[in-house]
């Protein structure tokens, strides 16, 4: 077991809490200790690294830059134990995950559920939520990949697979337009309907499409979870929508129907599988990666 230095670990465990006396807390060190070393570290870079608040702390400029390289540092380290422990022939470890909402119900853990019936030993942490606040957290190295809709091209971003996701009306298949092979967003204007908030990324291109083709829609219901849209769609037979992956389930058990729109602009969304360039991954999260590409190669197109 490889144990990476404690000055690194301490520093990380107060960033992370923003608070010297809850890091001790979750360290079993007292907090003066903690605070003692903190100093000792500040003493030998030459700067403070954490400004001193009323009710915590809070990283100084100089403490982000130490601790970005702190944290990939730890992160190498980790990778390093698992690829030490798979020439063992051991493949264990825990893979962190960011995923968008429209996997984070079916896709991913029936890829997780079947990955793990051959290695037992690799435990997920499965983080859902919005494609830029995920990527924010891809790049801090708190989660080894994401997968997400549409994230901004960046050099610091390693693109591993994408596939075209156009955007789908989901309705039951009563609904007046479930019998049509295609839709614009114009037929769904005399129908009620319940959008995501403006955190999705499929609500920003549907207020493009409205603005720009100055379209009304007759919006029952505005929610923050994908699965509240969902379920209201079965309830009521409002109209939802939701990129194509993440209507396979109910298409499947015949609860909803998936109806691609055909604008111009809701068909070029893309679903990104990604990592941060230069990080080097455990063994287990590489092994993982290769599963989740297959897995989407698998899916139909």
């Amino acid at each position: 077991m490889l144990h990476p230095p404690r000055s690194f670990v301490y520093l990380d465990a107060v960033a992370r809490a923003g608070s010297i006396r809850k890091a001790a807390e979750k360290l079993h060190v007292a907090s003066t200790a903690l605070n003692r070393k903190i100093l000792e570290i500040e003493a030998e870079i030459g700067t403070p690294l954490f400004e001193r608040l009323p009710r915590g702390v809070r990283l100084t400029a100089a403490g982000e830059v130490l601790l970005t390289a702190v944290r990939r540092t730890l992160g190498d380290l980790r990778s390093a134990a698992s690829q030490i422990e798979q020439l063992r022939g051991l493949v264990r470890g825990t893979v962190r995950i960011g995923c968008a909402e429209s996997v984070a119900s079916d896709l991913m853990p029936r890829t997780i559920a079947h990955y793990q019936q051959a290695h037992p030993g690799v435990q997920f942490q499965v983080v859902s939520g919005v494609t830029a606040q995920l990527v924010q957290q891809l790049m801090a190295d708190d989660v080894e990949m994401v997968l997400v809709h549409d994230p901004q091209p960046a050099e610091s971003l390693r693109v591993i697979s994408a596939l075209d996701q156009p955007l789908c009306a989901m309705l039951r298949p009563d609904h007046p337009l479930a019998g049509r092979e295609s839709l614009r967003l114009a037929d769904c204007q005399e129908y009620t309907v319940a959008l995501g908030d403006r955190s999705f990324g499929s609500r920003r291109l549907l207020d493009a499409v409205m603005a720009r083709s100055r379209l009304q829609l007759k919006v029952a219901l505005e929610a923050s979870a994908v699965q509240t849209l969902k379920e209201f769609t079965r309830q009521t037979g409002a109209i939802s929508f939701q990129f194509q992956i993440g209507t396979l389930r109910e298409v499947r058990t015949g609860e909803l129907v998936s109806i691609p729109l055909t604008d111009r602009s809701l068909t070029s969304s893309q679903l990104v599988l990604a990592t941060r360039e230069g990080r080097m991954l455990p063994i287990a999260a590489l092994s993982f990666q290769e599963a989740l590409v297959n897995a989407l190669a698998a899916l139909p197109h």
